[in-house]
């Protein structure tokens, strides 16, 4: 990839960012280097995760968050990650959300990015943070990542967002569903989506019971959910802490939409006032730094050991004449030796 492409995105073309990111989520070497060059530049933009059951609204959501953070901030750009469940034919975005947000289409300042999960868990995909990192480099001052809506492994949003967001609707049980799929561990928002549907005020009232248990039951354990990310420090007190507010929209018809936005902008100011933000970028990169090297170990793995040791291994421990550790220990021991033979 030509450093011209680069300087192109870098003075905001849209067709060079286009290139750059097709390249970067196709994992070609050019759109390695590409990201090595612009992570250096990266670290500003504010990434916001929005997560919940299928559904729920989100993308409707997404894009009346989108359009209401262009009105607030007019000098600010935003950048919508869109990650969507794969085709079964071409493994491809199935639903298109460039499709579900024409009005967007005309702001400059918005960009869209539609990209399919490819049977990645945890409701996003492989390269989903790679992206976020080359809007950042581009100058996009908020990135909006919808997740795919997988309902119960929704949680990885978590490593990678600043700020996430789960949405729930009234009426449908999934606000149960959610407090069983931890979902609702991982949330810096509540918001009860389709709020105009019978029901909305048992649902908040619900989700408000289960926050003031949690946050009951953390703070007198002495810990909060955010401080996974971080050393406690002793200057802390209950009451520093960010506890979830519970907000009520209908994304379709823009209400309640203000209010979230300005929660949004609130946790941010949060973040960077009590150390949260250093806390979750250290987090982010220390997960983004475990992928990366679980999947080079593997690939060195995968060349170094021939396909018959492993098939033979396993035919061994299908009949039970070996256990499965003992087959890891085989494995490892000849990929270790295999590797320093390769080294002298």
């Amino acid at each position: 990839m030509t450093s011209a492409l680069l300087d192109a995105l870098r003075k905001g073309n849209r067709l060079a960012l286009s290139r750059i990111l097709s390249q970067v989520e196709n994992g070609t070497e050019a759109g390695m280097a590409a990201l090595e060059e612009l992570f250096l530049e990266t670290g500003n933009a504010h990434k916001i995760g929005i997560t919940g059951p299928p559904g729920s609204g989100k993308s409707t959501l997404v894009n009346a968050l989108a359009r209401e953070l262009r009105r607030r901030e007019p000098n600010k750009k935003v950048a919508i990650i869109a990650v969507d469940p794969s085709s079964p034919f071409t493994g491809g975005a199935l639903l298109g959300d460039r499709v579900r947000m024409l009005d967007l289409q005309d702001d400059t300042q918005i960009f869209i990015r539609s990209m399919a999960s490819r049977g990645a868990l945890g409701g996003l995909a492989e390269q989903t943070e790679a992206l976020s990192q080359v809007f950042d480099a581009a100058g996009y001052d908020f990135v909006l990542i919808e997740t795919v809506g997988a309902g119960q492994s929704e949680v990885d949003v978590v490593n990678l967002a600043h700020t996430t967001i789960v949405v729930d609707t009234p009426g449908t049980g999934d606000d149960i569903q959610s407090i069983k799929a931890g979902i609702l561990e991982i949330a810096d928002i509540l918001v009860v989506n389709k709020a105009d549907r019978p029901g909305v005020d048992q649902s908040v009232t619900h989700l408000k019971n289960m926050i003031e248990m949690g946050y009951a039951r953390s703070i007198n354990n002495g810990k909060h959910h955010l401080q996974d990310f971080r050393e406690t420090s002793e200057h802390e007190t209950a009451s520093a802490h960010w506890v979830p507010p519970i907000l009520k929209t209908v994304a379709c018809e823009f209400k309640g939409i203000q209010e979230l936005t300005e929660v949004i902008l609130n946790h941010a100011a949060y973040l960077r006032e009590s150390g949260q933000w250093h806390a979750k970028d250290q987090a982010s990169i220390r997960a983004n730094i475990r992928r990366q090297l679980i999947a080079s170990l593997l690939k060195d793995f995968n060349q170094n050991v021939p396909a018959d040791l492993v098939n033979s291994l396993v035919e061994e421990v299908q009949k039970r004449a070996i256990s499965p550790n003992e087959a890891v220990r085989v494995l490892l021991t000849y990929n270790r030796n295999n590797s320093l033979e390769s080294s002298e």
